[in-house]
């Protein structure tokens, strides 16, 4: 151990004689030197990374290409070479028949039946001899000599069906529906069509039954029904003076004649 090392630690405890030790205050003075010594190379290095880091970032972007060496070309593609009129166009591919199949025999699994239900007239199924030289289908079929398994031929593909598509129903249109004649013509039909339900006089029932209807593109009224009523069969009678209503003149978007929804409220109100 050195001299001066062996001084510091006489030193050490000279000063704590007499006094405890295991406090942390004598352990911070003997591991001072190893603590400044670290202190000093960490913030060495942290001082040199951060000096060095405008350094380090700028050769980082070096490696990255920049936009401006990016260029854009325009590519012209020539153009086909003209169509001659007088040329005819080239003829269809030749038509190629399907190969003749050969002969097919009916051959259906027996079922097992009471004896009350097997009729007399259907036929035995064939012998092993009969389908020796056919294809099994299920019907009878004459055929072609040296002909191939209908299972080998291509099967047609399935018509093709449109799937038919909803009509949209509109809820605003520039031209809303209308009853002929009027907003009020078409009051006073419902005024001298409408009945006033025997059960909702008795018990004194009144109220707006809203009703909502769909005005197709001919002027119909089809899909009338009730969002909110009040029972007492006047729900019931406003479908049916809604329904018995003649046909409208049809709301139209863009000029041409659309189905639109309309909610129409009827009111019932008893009168002294």
């Amino acid at each position: 151990m050195e001299n001066n090392q062996l001084l510091k630690y006489l030193m050490d405890d000279l000063v704590f004689i007499g006094r405890n030790k295991s406090y942390g205050a004598y352990h911070l003075r003997r591991l001072y030197d190893k603590n400044m010594t670290k202190a000093i190379i960490y913030s060495s290095l942290l001082f040199l990374l951060l000096v060095g880091f405008p350094t380090i970032l700028n050769t980082i972007k070096g490696f990255i290409p920049k936009k401006s060496d990016l260029e854009l070309k325009e590519v012209t593609l020539t153009e086909p070479p003209p169509i001659d009129p007088n040329k005819p166009p080239p003829p269809p591919p030749p038509k190629v028949d399907p190969p003749p199949i050969k002969d097919q025999i009916k051959f259906v699994p027996p079922k097992v039946k009471k004896d009350e239900e097997v009729k007399e007239e259907e036929p035995p199924p064939p012998t092993i001899e009969e389908i020796k030289d056919k294809d099994i289908s299920t019907e009878t079929r004459k055929g072609e000599e040296g002909g191939v398994d209908a299972s080998m031929l291509e099967p047609e593909p399935p018509p093709v069906v449109e799937e038919k598509k909803e009509e949209q129903i509109f809820n605003y249109v520039e031209q809303m529906p209308e009853f002929p004649d009027g907003q009020a013509a078409m009051y006073k039909y419902i005024q001298e069509n409408l009945r006033y339900p025997a059960i909702a006089r008795e018990n004194d029932i009144q109220g707006k039954v809203i009703v909502n209807f769909v005005v197709t593109k001919t002027g119909d009224i089809t899909r009338v029904h009730v969002v909110r009523g009040i029972g007492g069969g006047c729900d019931e009678e406003a479908v049916r003076v809604i329904k018995s209503m003649p046909n409208w003149r049809p709301g139209k978007n863009n000029g041409v004649a659309v189905p639109v929804t309309f909610t129409l409220p009827i009111q019932f109100k008893l009168t002294n």
